[in-house]
């Protein structure tokens, strides 16, 4: 799959923690109703995955239009061997969707793993209501595995967890 036309793909960069920590909690606040929770969660768990990271597991992908942010995705390979590898914090900015880059993104994340990785299962966890992602992660294979109430960030929501199979 080719890059869209107009951004740029890199790995970690000065500022990009605060820049995806902010597109997160800013998208998740006035959307949904997340409260500081969230994004304390996101800064934290963000910055322990790339201080950890190791580019033989881990993956990092984000996407910029000149010096704007446009959004990322991560694969956090540690839990490889036992839980799968995870995709994390995948988002793209309003004014960057519908260009093709958030299948691109998760396409990126979902070539990266591989057998030879350890890898044998890929996972990610989000809630209902996001229909755009959900259309995103289904046409890459993943499926719906489990589905429960929960009450995190300050808000009720139906937590999913999607699975899908390393390889084609």
């Amino acid at each position: 799959m080719e890059m869209p036309e107009g951004f740029t793909i890199s790995g970690y960069y000065p500022g990009v923690i605060g820049k995806m920590t902010e597109l997160h909690a800013v998208y998740y606040h006035f959307q949904w109703g997340f409260d500081m929770s969230f994004e304390i969660q996101v800064a934290r768990e963000a910055a322990d995955f790339l201080e950890n990271f190791n580019a033989k597991r881990d993956g990092f992908w984000a996407a910029r239009v000149g010096d704007a942010f446009a959004g990322c995705i991560a694969l956090d390979g540690r839990l490889r061997e036992t839980q799968g590898a995870r995709i994390r914090w995948f988002i793209v900015g309003p004014a960057f969707q519908g260009k093709g880059l958030g299948r691109f993104l998760l396409r990126k994340a979902v070539e990266f793993c591989t057998i030879e990785k350890g890898m044998r299962k890929i996972f990610l966890l989000t809630f209902r209501g996001l229909d755009l992602a959900r259309r995103l992660y289904e046409g890459e294979g993943f499926r719906l595995v489990e589905e429960q109430e929960i009450h995190h960030w300050g808000a009720k929501i139906l937590d999913q967890e999607f699975h899908r199979p390393v390889g084609p």
